[in-house]
């Protein structure tokens, strides 16, 4: 470690030391969290079956110096690809081992989806980690409730929170590793009337090079990223009944990128993000009403020896839908879905091409009484070019004495084909139908008397048919993909100031191929590891004063190199399993509206690789100061 960060963390330390104070003695707890995402209402974890995971504000708080794919990596059954490489590399989501376009990403419950892109995917370098409150992880397939794009699961990014009182501050700032700054700032409150909370945040990093040099003279120039984001939402009580939510997001981000693996360039690339929208909530006798509205205009512009490559598309959804308590023990959710996607290019056969989805859904919550709960839910899609599909879910839990939770999942997904897989400009294929999946999990959660141990073991089948793929310069249907895996979680408290948490996650999967008879089945889990261990320890010394270590290890993986030159084959490549070391240390001071802090990334500055050809990053450190008022 060089003398001048030996330095920063003597100063942090110090610091720390003088604020020390008396410990907390009040008991540590796993509480039962109440979420939203498993149903669309508030329900209890403890009273639904659904696997979910949640990221606490105070877990993300904790994040600070990490971005947003680094926090979801960290967690049980995902794997950001790209999470650790330059920070202006895409990130793939792989949530159970699937695809990365098969996980639906919502912002405070909202569908966002890029429809300029070829898979839809929402892309996580436009959403900085400092405008999140928490986050709900919804595993197994939730076409049900969803719709398209949630075979894998759900991602709900839930904003900021307003303030406690009439106007508050928040901010912060920190500087690491590669010349990286980071900076926001906000304002928040409430009154009678109204809520609100607004934010600006601005990143800029010099990074590294994108590219891997083989010949280790590091001639490769870095590939710096700049993004700036303003958020805006408001909640206006329109009377004790009513409350109506708009809501603002911009987002741009710029950077530079290489020309291919092991290839320097001098490209760039740039994306702007425009998402408005607006939900009305009308509380009634005994349920909810909820009406609301999104648009997204996504676009992304590409400047490289190729020359220009412009994308633009938007996506509109509407929904409407009550929650309603039908007796003590029988809530009803029913729903109207509407989503237009459409790509904006008037030089395609079919200018400015969309696409427009209908959705009825139902599902009824049943609670027996005696620890029994069910939920049975359907929805029919009607797609404007492919026509309809219905899904289907039955999902069941059993609670035994608070504390041992038994669950099952038995459901359906689709993913409907994109706008440019339909009309675009490279082997688009109108007659495509959609992909769909039959998915199973099941498992047992334990929680001890004391609230001080808890773990949970799940497994999963998944099988998704119609792939859609890209064969002889064409999209087509083809090929069938079984994956299966498994989880076990362990979260422990030794002591009130102690928390362990370990997870481990194995998945698996083939192709299997449609050559009739014959077993043509083959293992593709591409840059997937089959086994992925996760460990934490964080100790809260002080009411003022935390530090945390955690440890991540992955397996070796398969990946493929594609030769630039004739004669331009595809070549398997095994990427080296890896363990990567990091560590978190923050302070609070004068009454907690301060917190210093400090982030440390692979500190044994191991060497690894998350994709074939393009570099990862060694040790890195960052130093920041974030401020409630």
């Amino acid at each position: 470690m060089s003398r001048k960060k030996q330095m920063l963390w003597a100063v942090f330390l110090t610091l720390c030391i003088r604020v020390q104070a008396q410990q907390d003695s009040s008991k540590s707890k796993l509480l039962d969290q109440v979420v939203v995402t498993a149903t669309r209402y508030p329900i209890k974890l403890s009273e639904t079956g659904k696997v979910l995971t949640v990221i606490t504000h105070e877990q993300v708080e904790r994040a600070a110096g990490k971005d947003l794919s680094q926090l979801l990596t960290e967690q049980a059954g995902i794997v950001v690809n790209g999470a650790y490489s330059n920070p202006g590399k895409d990130k793939a989501i792989y949530l159970l081992g699937a695809s990365n376009d098969y996980t639906l990403i919502l912002l405070d419950g909202f569908p966002v989806t890029d429809p300029s892109g070829i898979g839809g995917a929402f892309d996580l370098r436009l959403l900085p980690l400092d405008q999140v409150d928490h986050i709900e992880i919804l595993k197994g397939s939730q076409s049900t409730l969803y719709g398209s794009d949630a075979i894998a699961g759900v991602i709900n990014i839930i904003s900021r929170k307003t303030g406690d009182g009439k106007i508050g501050f928040h901010g912060g700032l920190s500087y690491g590793t590669y010349n990286s700054f980071n900076a926001n700032a906000g304002v928040s409150g409430h009154t009678n009337l109204l809520d609100y909370n607004i934010g600006y945040s601005y990143t800029s990093t010099d990074g590294i090079s994108e590219a891997t040099d083989t010949t280790g003279k590091g001639n490769f120039d870095k590939d710096g990223f700049v993004r700036q984001t303003f958020q805006a939402n408001l909640g206006i009580h329109a009377g004790s009944h009513i409350t109506i939510t708009p809501y603002y997001r911009y987002s741009y981000y710029k950077g530079d990128y290489d020309a291919d693996a092991f290839t320097d360039g001098a490209n760039k690339f740039n994306y702007l993000l425009n998402n408005p929208g607006l939900m009305a909530t009308f509380m009634l006798p005994k349920g909810t009403l909820t009406a609301n509205y999104s648009y997204t205009y996504a676009e992304r512009n590409y400047i490289s020896a190729y020359g220009p490559q412009n994308y633009k598309g938007k996506f509109n959804t509407a929904d409407i839908y009550l929650s309603e308590s039908l007796g003590q023990r029988l809530k009803l959710l029913a729903g109207l879905n509407y989503q237009r996607y459409q790509l904006l290019d008037t030089s395609l056969t079919q200018k400015n091409p969309k696409t427009d989805i209908v959705s009825p859904y139902a599902s009824l919550f049943i609670q027996s009484g005696f620890g029994l709960n069910l939920e049975l839910g359907a929805r029919y899609n009607y797609h404007s070019k492919f026509g309809s599909y219905l899904t289907y879910s039955i999902n069941a839990s059993y609670l035994i004495h608070e504390q041992v939770k038994l669950f099952a999942d038995l459901s359906t997904g689709f993913k409907a084909p994109t706008v440019t897989q339909l009309f675009g400009s490279y082997g688009a294929n109108p007659n495509l139908k959609p992909e769909t999946s039959l998915n199973f999990q099941g498992g047992v959660q334990y929680t001890s008397n004391a609230k001080k141990f808890s773990a949970s073991a799940m497994g999963f089948i998944r099988d998704v048919k119609d792939l859609i793929s890209y064969v002889n310069n064409g999209y087509i249907n083809i090929n069938e993909q079984k994956d299966k895996g498994a989880e076990v979680e362990v979260v422990y408290y030794p002591i009130h100031q102690l928390s362990v948490k370990a997870n481990y996650a194995y998945v698996t999967g083939n192709m299997h191929l449609n050559t009739g008879s014959k077993d043509s089945s083959y293992y593709n889990l591409l840059r997937k590891p089959k086994n992925t261990i996760t460990m934490s320890v964080g100790y809260q010394a002080t009411k003022k004063f935390f530090a945390s270590v955690s440890f991540q290890s992955l397996s070796s993986r398969n990946d493929l190199f594609f030769e630039s030159s004739p004669p331009y084959d595809v070549i398997p490549v095994t990427l080296k399993s890896y363990a990567l070391l990091n560590a978190y240390a923050e302070c609070k001071f004068l009454e907690r509206r301060f917190t210093l802090y400090v982030d440390a990334k692979n500190i044994t500055n191991t060497k690894f690789t998350e994709v074939y050809g393009y570099n990862s990053i060694g040790f890195t450190f960052t130093a920041g100061l974030r401020i409630s008022l």
